[in-house]
């Protein structure tokens, strides 16, 4: 048995299965899915189908709830909370599922998100879509900051971290400094495997547009392209690595 971590697929379903065909993910394995598997990319309704079609033909996947999945719920019952997630990429999920508002979308979709939990814990690590709030005596109580949470490294526990890793995802990463993090991971205990799937054309010459799997026994990575098609939340994003910087960090 061999065990898988992937994060923010975001809709991005060819991506998904090509990284699952690339690890050779079998019944005997297990996938931890960290979160985000809706919104920005073209096929959110399948991601999460097909997710449930693994589930039900016997493969152990276990899945995070993300601040996108976290959006999507809000959405459903106040206008606010829809209004905002339509402008960080409610748009696209919503034409994968063909309506024009949240609450249109089948009880099925909102049962899965709504099972979906904040954190696993594995053996020696900590799963986690964001990060953890180190303010709280028990960083397992503060629920927004593991769906939101960033720039949280530098407050760790370490006496509470102990042997732990901490293994998240909701900030892109340059692939640079995933792998930065994967030399450092045995010092600093925490790895963000976010390579920013869903950010393509412009941004793929920075190091980002690809999904990542973390495999939790070796701790070797694997990365695969994205392979969508385009979409208007893909194309016309800002070219310079700084301005691309600025605008992944905002949901």
């Amino acid at each position: 048995m061999r065990r898988f971590a992937i994060t923010d697929i975001h809709g991005c379903l060819n991506t998904f299965q090509a990284l699952l065909d690339k690890i050779a993910f079998s019944h005997q394995d297990q996938l931890f899915l960290l979160g985000d598997f809706i919104d920005r990319g073209p096929d959110s309704k399948g991601v999460i189908d097909y997710i449930l079609h693994l589930q039900q033909t016997g493969y152990q996947v276990h899945c995070l709830r993300g601040n996108h999945d976290q959006m999507l719920l809000d959405a459903r019952d106040h206008d606010d909370s829809h209004a905002f997630w339509l402008i960080n990429g409610g748009k696209a999920t919503l034409k994968s599922f063909g309506v024009d508002h949240a609450s249109d979308i089948p009880e099925l979709y909102f049962d899965f998100l709504q099972g979906l939990s904040y954190y696993f814990e594995v053996d020696n690590y900590i799963l986690v879509h964001a990060g953890l709030d180190f303010r709280f005596e028990d960083p397992f109580s503060g629920l927004h900051s593991m769906l939101w949470a960033r720039n949280w490294y530098g407050n760790i526990n370490y006496s509470w971290l102990g042997d732990r890793i901490i293994l998240h995802g909701h900030t892109p990463m340059f692939r640079e400094e995933v792998e930065e993090q994967h030399r450092m991971l045995a010092r600093q205990k925490f790895i963000g495997i976010d390579n920013g799937c869903v950010y393509t054309e412009t941004h793929s010459r920075q190091g980002l547009g690809a999904l990542c799997a973390f495999n939790l026994d070796d701790r070797s990575l694997t990365f695969v392209e994205n392979s969508e098609p385009e979409s208007e939340e893909t194309v016309n994003k800002p070219k310079s690595r700084l301005a691309a910087i600025w605008s992944l960090l905002s949901f």
